[in-house]
């Protein structure tokens, strides 16, 4: 059976969770191994439920990675300093397969920092998104 084709179709939801975090005491080396970096982002991506459409990265001189991917449900970053043992980390992701959270706690496990701050920020709105870029009922 065909929908009516003068239907509005939804597509998702406009709303996300943004989590951006702060790791330290992280081992210097595992923070200037571009390869790894690449490798652990796109495997916690995966298993915390996002969909990796590209990954592009960065090697830094003296020191340093920056590792970006982009995400069917948004996006997802790390930026390091092994000169402090430290990186950041930002996750977003629109609607709710994806779960942001668990890709920085499965990061924080495989990069074993002694101190970890995480802050989640709820964006957006549960209101259906039309497939014309409105949210249902606007005008």
């Amino acid at each position: 059976m065909f929908a009516d084709p003068g239907a509005v179709q939804t597509v998702g939801l406009f709303a996300g969770q943004h989590v951006l975090a702060e790791l330290e005491g992280v081992d210097a080396a595992l923070l200037d191994d571009e390869p790894f970096l690449r490798r652990t982002l796109t495997e916690v991506l995966d298993l915390a439920g996002a969909t990796v459409c590209d990954v592009i990265s960065k090697q830094f001189e003296p020191q340093g990675v920056t590792v970006l991917a982009l995400l069917s449900e948004s996006h997802a970053s790390v930026h390091t300093y092994p000169e402090r043992g430290a990186l950041f980390v930002d996750v977003f992701t629109c609607g709710d397969r994806a779960k942001p959270e668990l890709a920085v706690e499965l990061l924080t496990k495989a990069l074993r920092p002694t101190r970890v701050q995480s802050k989640t920020i709820h964006r957006g709105a549960d209101t259906p998104v039309a497939a014309t870029g409105h949210r249902e009922g606007a005008s």
